[in-house]
Formats: C-alpha cells, structure tokens, sequence
C-alpha cells in the first residue's frame, strides 16, 4: 500500500492498493475511487464493537475497500478543515485519540473506545470519559481539525494544555486536569477553569483550532431566527 498526501487546510489523501490489499474507514468516508475495488461494509467485530466505535464518535458500520485486480485509488478527505496525520503503526502499538479522529486504516490497524480512568480528566477534559484508542499494526490515517504540532515531553516534563487543543498522545504520557489558579484569570482570562495537565515520557499532538471553536465561531454570524 502507497500514499500522498494532497493539499493544505482542505487536504486529501490517495491510497494506493494492489491485489489483495484493502483499507477500511468509517461508513461514508470515501470521496472517490479507480480500479477494480470491492466494497464491503459490515459492523467489523460484530454489534458490541460497532456500538464501542459508536460512543468513541465514529459510525456503527465500516467500510473494507480491496483492490480484486491490478492496482487501484481510494480517495478520503476530512470532515472539518484540518490535517491528516499518517501514522505507521508496529505490532501492539497505540495512540489515544479525540473522539472522531480515525479516517482510514489497513485492514489489522484495530479502533475502540479507550475509557479515561480518572474522574476529573473524564468530567472536564473537553472530550468526556470516552476517547479513541487505535492500534496497530499497519498505516492509520488521522483527521485532525486546523494544524497540527507535536512535542516530545521527557520523563516527568508537564505541559498544560487548553484540553480542546489536544488532538492525541502515546499512552506513555499521564493525563490529568488541573485548576486554573487565581479569581481574575478564571474570571477573566477567557481560558475557563481548568487545564488539561500532561505528563511524559511520550510524544503528544495538539491543534490549532479545536471544531468546537470553530463551530462558535461561525455560530456567530448565523442569524437567528426571531421569535
């Protein structure tokens, strides 16, 4: 399996499959496709696993694209502005993900919902309880909204993080909130009450433009409807 990766802020990605190679992504993700390609949409481990899927934002059902003969394209694009973020994964190898970052993967990547343990991450962490967990091995493709950077953080080296922000980190790093300190910059500041607090070893992603934000953002120039 090949692939490039086309555009800027509205990027796509070419995946290129020969015989007996496929991908897979979540129903309704494909844009658009050449070759001899069979589509094959299922709940891909049965109902418990589509529903696990479901909750971590993806669809109930998945679609396998294989290349029968020759070679063949598959074409994904992002739902939001964004970045697409490949990833080559080695056996038993994971990322924990915001809800709806999974795009597209070969056929042994596996997505499921990764629960966070702790109380306060879960209730103020801006994703809730229920994150993605993707594990190789194989290419996974991520779709993540705005650009994209990514730190590596050493053993006990913190970082805080507006918790939109974060798009994805290495299990290896601790996840925790903290409480943004003094009255006037909680009141004031516009950054809320807490922080997201992470902790190395491990790499993590964070984003420019959360989709939260930007649905506010355009929300704004939308005209309500008068009563």
């Amino acid at each position: 399996m090949e692939y490039e990766i086309h555009g800027g802020m509205l990027p796509s990605v070419d995946v290129t499959l020969r015989a007996g190679e496929s991908v897979y992504t979540e129903s309704g993700g494909m844009a658009w496709m050449t070759g001899d390609i069979k589509m094959d949409t299922s709940t891909r481990g049965g109902l418990l696993a589509g529903l696990g899927r479901r909750m971590a934002g993806e669809s109930l059902f998945m679609t396998s694209y294989t290349c029968q003969s020759g070679t063949g394209m598959v074409t994904f694009t992002p739902e939001a502005p964004g970045t697409i973020l490949p990833f080559e994964l080695g056996v038993g190898e994971s990322l924990i993900c915001q809800k709806d970052a999974f795009m597209a993967a070969q056929e042994s990547v596996s997505i499921e919902m990764h629960f966070r343990k702790r109380l306060g991450a879960g209730l103020f962490g801006g994703e809730g309880f229920i994150l993605q967990r993707i594990t190789g091995p194989g290419t996974a493709f991520l779709e993540i909204a705005g650009d994209v950077r990514a730190y590596v953080l050493g053993p006990g080296q913190e970082m805080q993080v507006d918790p939109g922000h974060l798009a994805l980190y290495e299990p290896t790093v601790e996840y925790d909130i903290t409480t943004v300190k003094g009255i006037s910059n909680v009141l004031f500041s516009g950054e809320g009450l807490f922080l997201a607090n992470l902790k190395g070893p491990g790499r993590i992603w964070l984003q420019s433009m959360p989709i939260a934000n930007l649905a506010a953002k355009i929300g704004k120039y939308i005209p309500r409807a008068k009563s």
